[in-house]
């Protein structure tokens, strides 16, 4: 292996140079949600702050909240719904806090989840479903026209109906026995998600992720934790249903962060948030980089508190991030290049401000990554 590249010679494959992390035995069974769970109650210094904010209304739930939601969803889907191991949901609703409920709710019952773009064509999700092949399907009063007859009734989850099963109590009469007994058992080789390629060469294609493919990026998130006085309170503008934010859902509860997640984006709404919540990193794509640095709304607002903004969705042109460094030189701008396979970032640790300038395209992979290179031999 080379010892500056990482690469492989033999087998067309770059490996990180950073040290490897350690993985739960493979055998194990384990979700990806029992996992991150476990690290934020093993690991977390504040295990009861607050977990999720709703920008535009300030709904807050705290991680006990945020947890007694998931069991309670998790009950009421196995029990009442009957959704079973193996099963396809197919989720396509706009970003909102109960998306990460739902996920980690149905990747503990061993369900597959296939969240898509809300504004998605009839004929795009038509072909999504014929790929993913889902037993229900959940969505928001807006979308659920665009859905076909599955074999369980979508849920619609900005009805009275699905906050009613997030708040109901688990039954009284439910003994810890009883509740192990019900408890699904996952393997880490399980699917856990089938997301679709932007379909750049050809038709959308689904890309199915196991268990262990999230456990490994959960694991890898960890050692890169930094010693804080309080949490990191993160701003999603990504959506959900992209690689990017789908990643950073485990992310966030692995690492204890606070996040405020916006419906759909807005520059002048993000800045008040940013300013209300004392928001410390951004999630963000391209688009939302160049206008913070041509923009003036952003001289009417507080961002100190504003430390880290990584970008993903498409490549950051070296110009722009110049700019936004000399416009924000207290704020670290973090390139972070993600598809269906793979997320990486192009400014980590030590790493300066003008090595990324100059060196865009580095091979300074996060440990949990190894990268093969496929092409035309001579």
């Amino acid at each position: 292996m080379n010892p500056t590249s990482g690469f492989n010679s033999t087998s067309k494959t770059f490996h990180s140079l950073r040290p490897p992390i350690h993985l739960p035995p493979e055998e194990t069974p384990l979700s990806a949600a029992e996992y991150a769970l476990s690290i934020h109650a093993d690991h977390s210094p504040w295990p009861d702050s607050i977990a999720i904010i709703n920008s535009s209304t300030s709904q807050k739930l705290s991680y006990s909240e945020f947890i007694t939601r998931i069991k309670s969803l998790t009950s009421y889907l196995k029990n009442v719904t009957k959704l079973c191991k193996n099963d396809t949901a197919f989720i396509l609703f706009p970003n909102s806090i109960e998306v990460p409920i739902l996920y980690f709710s149905l990747l503990s019952l061993g369900v597959v989840i296939s969240p898509a773009n809300p504004i998605s064509s009839e004929s795009e999700i038509s072909h999504q479903i014929s790929l993913c092949s889902p037993v229900i399907a959940f969505a928001v009063s807006k979308t659920c026209h665009k859905l076909p007859k599955l074999k369980h009734r979508a849920i619609l989850i900005d009805s009275p109906e699905f906050d009613s099963i997030l708040t109901m109590s688990p039954p009284a009469a439910a003994t810890t026995a009883q509740r192990d007994l019900e408890k699904v058992t996952v393997s880490q080789s399980d699917s856990a998600a089938i997301m679709y390629s932007s379909g750049t060469t050809g038709r959308v294609k689904g890309v199915v992720l196991t268990h262990r493919n999230l456990i490994a990026v959960i694991a890898g998130y960890y050692p890169s934790k930094q010693e804080r006085n309080s949490p990191t309170v993160m701003l999603y503008t990504v959506p959900y249903f992209h690689v990017f934010g789908f990643f950073y859902s485990f992310k966030s509860i692995d690492l204890s962060e606070t996040v405020v997640v916006m419906e759909r984006f807005d520059l002048k709404n993000m800045l008040r948030a940013v300013e209300k919540f004392r928001v410390t990193e951004l999630a963000v794509a391209p688009p939302v980089v160049v206008a913070m640095t041509k923009s003036d709304l952003t001289d009417g607002y507080d961002l100190r508190s504003l430390e880290t903004v990584g970008c993903g969705g498409a490549p950051l042109g070296k110009d722009v991030m110049k700019v936004f460094a000399d416009r924000f030189p207290t704020v670290d701008l973090w390139q972070v290049s993600g598809h269906n396979f793979s997320v990486f970032y192009a400014k980590i640790d030590g790493i300066t401000r003008q090595y990324m300038f100059i060196h865009s395209n580095m091979n300074y992979f996060i440990d949990f990554y190894n990268y093969f290179t496929k092409g035309r031999r001579n």
